[in-house]
């Protein structure tokens, strides 16, 4: 088989049944063993970007590797932002590229698409990069880079193959895919420890990052057990229902943190309790005086060193949190009160209702969207109010970037998580800005009848560079206001459902209408410049 097939066999046998991409000159091989697999579809996307946004949407909404194949040079490099992304968000995604002709492999001769070194620059990105020399070895490496993603912390890896190598035939041996992921063993002393500080606490609040994603019948009986409350800022939500009794919105959790007493951090960096509802300008290694005695459950042993707890389990999430829950019904636990959450939760919702006219919209949307469906956020003012204002109620549904903050990754992502779930019901929030970015990929969902939903909240500006220019450089507005094209001509001119309102009450008879028809839509809200209130308060704390 050619070297291209090899590797499309190879990812095939690790459980990759869609592969993003976009095809060129160097990797037209594993095109070619896309086409002729049965097995496996293809997404094509219009911008190597968008490709590698839609394998960080599937890996995101499925938790399986999302797969995407661009051409080296400039296709990686317009990547590298997903990639970026991916390895922020702890995503594994896996890249399946070409090189230039291996006669001039680090030669600098100035081949098509030749960078100087492009492992060595993936390298600066992402998790594992790789080049298959020997295609004989295919199966192996392949594996590896499978194996790479999804062990330990998880993250992007990248296996690349010379074209001319890629496009020859070899004698490759057929091999299954990986058959385990690595995970560290319990320490059950340290257990022991983090069990002691349970019995000697009563207010307790569980943070969870996207370490916890999987663990949601764990987190949830830890929950229970111990009347804990639980949240997260964005990659951990979902976990635990937020109309569940215990789990609540970022905004109730601030008002439960001052006499919170332990904090169980569950795959999560612990951003909001110690950087913002710290400083973002001030490096803390460990919890500073007056803190929550602080556990950490998780499973990248270099995090108990970036951020010191007062106990460090490294473990799974699954099996850090069984392993704790076996010990504390040993040693005792206090009861926790649920109706101070059930306060804190009717009180910061009272609260946050002067976020408008956010609020408003993100209430028929959560109105409308099934339990099961997906929300996709964006850095716009509206995505900004969803951290805390919009409720989560099952893992993975609502889908980040994480602390990447990488405009523009909504729309194309969105795109990957409907592939990934075609039964499911998928919403795009972004802002008019941000939707500009990636708008090429409506091509991509019209032609392959992906209903991705997209709901443009159109201020004309980048509404956070504005008023940040507005209130801090006495209003020197410089590239905050923008010319839009008209949103409803552009989806129509694409062949895509385009609708436009300028209400709550608008929006949701045609919102109920998009999600009925399961195509793809754009829905444009058009809103008075500046008029959004700031959102910061209940993010910063």
């Amino acid at each position: 088989m050619t070297g291209g097939e090899a590797m499309i066999r190879a990812a095939k046998a690790n459980g990759t049944d869609t592969i993003f991409g976009l095809p060129g000159a160097q990797i037209y091989p594993m095109f070619d063993a896309i086409y002729r697999d049965p097995d496996i579809k293809s997404i094509i996307s219009r911008h190597e970007q968008g490709a590698a946004y839609m394998a960080y949407g599937y890996a995101k909404a499925t938790g399986r590797p999302g797969v995407f194949s661009v051409v080296p040079g400039p296709g990686i490099l317009n990547a590298s932002a997903a990639l970026c992304t991916a390895d922020g968000g702890n995503q594994p995604v896996v890249c399946l590229t070409g090189q230039i002709m291996s006669a001039f492999l680090g030669k600098g001769r100035g081949h098509l698409h030749e960078l100087a070194d492009q492992q060595a620059t993936l390298r600066t990105i992402i998790k594992h990069a790789d080049h298959i020399a020997d295609p004989t070895n295919t199966y192996a490496q392949v594996n590896e880079a499978f194996r790479q993603a999804q062990s330990g912390r998880p993250g992007p890896a990248s296996v690349e193959m010379c074209w001319d190598t890629m496009a020859r035939e070899w004698d490759v041996d057929v091999g299954p895919g990986i058959s385990q992921i690595d995970k560290p063993e319990v320490d059950l002393d340290a257990v022991k420890d983090a069990a002691k500080l349970v019995a000697g606490s009563k207010n307790i609040m569980i943070m969870c990052g996207g370490g916890a994603q999987h663990a949601s019948e764990e987190v949830r009986a830890l929950a229970e057990m111990l009347g804990a409350s639980v949240t997260a800022f964005r990659s951990g939500r979902g976990v635990v229902a937020e109309d569940h009794e215990c789990g609540v919105s970022t905004a109730a959790a601030r008002l439960l943190w001052d006499d919170t007493d332990l904090l169980i951090g569950i795959g999560s960096r612990l951003e909001l309790q110690f950087m913002r509802w710290g400083s973002m300008d001030h490096y803390y290694d460990r919890p500073p005086e007056g803190s929550p005695k602080v556990i950490r459950i998780d499973i990248d042993p270099t995090e108990m060193t970036r951020f010191q707890p007062d106990v460090g389990v490294v473990a799974d999430s699954v099996d850090g949190i069984r392993a704790l829950i076996e010990e504390i019904e040993k040693q005792g636990h206090n009861a926790g009160d649920l109706e101070r959450i059930a306060d804190a939760k009717a009180r910061a919702r009272k609260n946050i209702e002067e976020i408008q006219p956010q609020l408003s919209y993100l209430d028929r949307i959560r109105e409308l969207l099934p339990r099961d469906g997906y929300f996709v956020e964006e850095l716009c003012q509206v995505g900004f109010t969803s951290n805390f204002g919009f409720e989560v109620y099952q893992p993975r549904t609502y889908v980040s970037t994480g602390y990447q903050g990488t405009l523009g990754f909504g729309f194309p992502t969105a795109i990957g998580v409907k592939a990934a779930m075609p039964d499911r019901a998928v919403v795009s929030i972004t802002g008019d800005g941000g939707f500009l970015f990636g708008m090429p990929e409506l091509a991509s969902a019209v032609q392959q009848k992906i209903g991705v939903i997209t709901v443009i909240f159109n201020n004309s500006s980048y509404g956070n560079v504005r008023r940040d220019q507005q209130l801090k450089y006495d209003g020197h507005l410089i590239g905050a206001d923008l010319d839009n094209p008209d949103m409803l001509k552009l989806a129509e001119s694409f062949g895509a459902d385009g609708y436009r309102v300028a209400s709550p009450e608008e929006l949701k008879p045609v919102l109920e209408k998009a999600i009925d028809n399961d195509r793809p839509a754009v829905i444009d809200v058009t809103l008075e410049r500046g008029s959004e209130t700031s959102p910061w308060k209940y993010i910063m704390g």
